[in-house]
């Protein structure tokens, strides 16, 4: 394995990450600016009311986007093993 080989699998395992983040971190983000305008305009400074709706929202995207996050991951994991297979 040279340094070429190395940073391609270094820069798919970044993308990797990337990819089966997304659907958790986006429906956090969305919620959490959902959360924030309804704090900003009903004036109510509650600090459960940011967590608990990022929790159930992220947990419940998780469970939807499961098939996707394994698919991903088994891609990523088949890569990896024909690259040891290959020798190299």
């Amino acid at each position: 394995m040279n340094e070429a080989d190395a940073l391609e699998l270094a820069r798919s395992a970044i993308w990797t990450i990337i990819v089966v983040s997304g659907p958790a971190v986006g429906a956090a983000m969305v919620v959490g600016l959902g959360v924030a305008l309804f704090q900003a305009l009903t004036q109510i400074q509650e600090m459960t009311l940011t967590f608990v709706p990022k929790i159930v929202v992220v947990l419940v995207a998780l469970t939807l986007a499961a098939s996707f996050i394994g698919g991903q991951m088994y891609v990523f994991t088949e890569q990896v093993y024909s690259r040891i297979q290959m020798g190299y």
